[in-house]
């Protein structure tokens, strides 16, 4: 599998593990090496010059981390990596840590004031544990690739006289993470199958993408130059082969697969460093929006109760990214027959488009008005964003009557996590009107995403909360 997106899809968790590793590791050491008592003599006062000197050499190691991390691509193929070469990739990872730290000490000319037996401690415990953790992820990884709910949908584009040869390329260079679920052939092939994987027409192609969610296509032929464009348009990522002729591609990238050279294009310029940090900080603020959550659900359980009779929490299937469909949880606002008076009231719907927005809806009961207009009702959504189907910042995630009934244009909006807030949530969200232009806000984030932005929209998510400019 290509690099790129092996990184933005998987290595996430791998470097957040390794951190973590770090951590335990370099306090294991500490203990190990000076004891319990000591240890929390230490670090009880910190201000004193042990305490000062531990958290030097703690943010040297993971400064020297993200540094190799970033730069040496340690976690390149390791899915498929066996258990010798996982544990030199460890290994070397580790020594480079620890020569980075050793050469800060003798720059600062403080290295004596050090324990070396605690820093061989740390190495040594760093090793085994960052080992454990692998090991451990990398098993869930591939329980999760064998029933299908991490491995990314593909669909392959080629002529027959290269199906083949490429097809089992990329199963050799497969490891489980990919799952082939069509083949569209540029030239003549009357087949309904091929080498196990459907044959799709290009006419039927929107539908299948939608019945099937699709997160790469690789294309392998002389022609289709606007096809990549189209799939590009609708927020898929795109490998095309180098040695043949190959359009202009925005944000891309050159990978390697088995023998092939491959370019990778996608909607969205994000880089592996940029969506390590965004899901850092959706961990801490989910974790945070969870405790608040607790809360609200002690104080919301009988107003709910007693003014809507039926379930504190809404549940309803919504479609994710690339397609991947997730069961997003709310307080629930509405009456418990909101969904089934929906079809009665779509003639009095004021958004143009796929979306329902209606003023003062009647299936909305009057605790409920208020916690939308709060956003209240949101809160739960911290769990959808923990477990990381949403993010704090993205798209607003379409229902499934939405999906089902999307244009080619719509699909460019899963190109990223869907978001508890994001672009047009903080452009007015009860003004506009037209779904279209929710379409281009969403698009205008994709397309431009960076940590920046991200930060801007958070500032003023909380001022629309503040302000309760919540939805009506």
């Amino acid at each position: 599998m290509d690099a790129k997106s092996d990184s933005r899809v998987k290595h996430i968790d791998f470097i957040l593990l390794d951190l973590i590793s770090i951590e335990v590791s370099f306090l294991l050491a500490i203990i190990t090496r000076f004891g319990i008592a000591e240890f929390l003599t230490i670090f009880s006062d910190g201000n004193s010059e042990a305490s000062r000197a531990f958290r030097i050499v703690n943010v040297v190691l993971l400064l020297s981390y993200i540094v190799f991390m970033l730069f040496t691509g340690p976690h390149t193929g390791i899915v498929k990596r066996g258990h010798i070469v996982e544990g030199w990739s460890v290994f070397i990872l580790n020594v480079e840590m620890l020569f980075t730290l050793f050469a800060f000490l003798y720059v600062i000319k403080t290295s004596a004031i050090y324990s070396r037996l605690m820093i061989g401690y740390f190495f040594i415990f760093d090793i085994a544990i960052m080992m454990m953790f692998r090991t451990f992820r990398k098993l869930i990884l591939r329980i999760k690739f064998m029933d299908g709910s991490e491995s990314a949908g593909v669909l392959l584009v080629m002529q027959t006289d290269t199906a083949e040869e490429f097809i089992t390329t990329l199963i050799k260079n497969n490891s489980g993470f990919y799952h082939f679920k069509g083949i569209i052939f540029t030239d003549a092939y009357q087949g309904t199958e091929y080498m196990g994987i459907p044959v799709i027409k290009q006419k039927d192609m929107l539908d299948y993408v939608k019945e099937n969610p699709i997160n790469d296509v690789f294309m392998l032929t002389k022609t289709g130059g606007r096809l990549a464009t189209t799939f590009i348009n609708m927020g898929i990522t795109v490998h095309r082969a180098m040695n043949l002729e190959t359009p202009n591609m925005v944000n891309a990238s050159i990978n390697q697969i088995g023998n092939y050279t491959v370019i990778t294009s996608t909607i969205s310029k994000a880089t592996m460093g940029e969506l390590l940090v965004k899901r850092v900080f959706d961990i801490l603020f989910s974790i945070i929006g969870m405790a608040v959550t607790a809360i609200l659900t002690l104080v919301l359980i009988p107003v709910i109760k007693i003014q809507a009779p039926g379930p504190v929490f809404f549940k309803q299937t919504r479609v994710g990214k690339n397609g991947k469909l997730f069961t997003m949880y709310k307080f629930r606002s509405m009456y418990v027959d909101a969904e089934e008076r929906k079809k009665e009231l779509m003639s009095q719907n004021e958004m143009k488009g796929l979306m329902f927005k209606m003023e003062n809806d009647p299936r909305i009961f009057p605790a409920g008005k208020f916690m939308r207009k709060a956003s209240i009702d949101e809160f739960p959504q911290f769990w959808n964003i923990l477990k990381g189907d949403m993010s704090l910042i993205g798209t607003r995630p379409p229902t499934l009557d939405e999906y089902e009934n999307y244009k080619r244009h719509h699909m460019s909006r899963l190109a990223m996590k869907p978001g508890l807030t994001g672009m047009w949530q903080v452009s007015g969200r009860s003004d506009i009107k037209d779904f279209e232009e929710i379409v281009r806000l969403d698009n205008e984030y994709i397309r431009n995403f960076s940590i920046g932005l991200d930060i801007k929209i958070f500032v003023k998510t909380i001022g629309t909360v503040f302000g309760m400019k919540g939805s009506k």
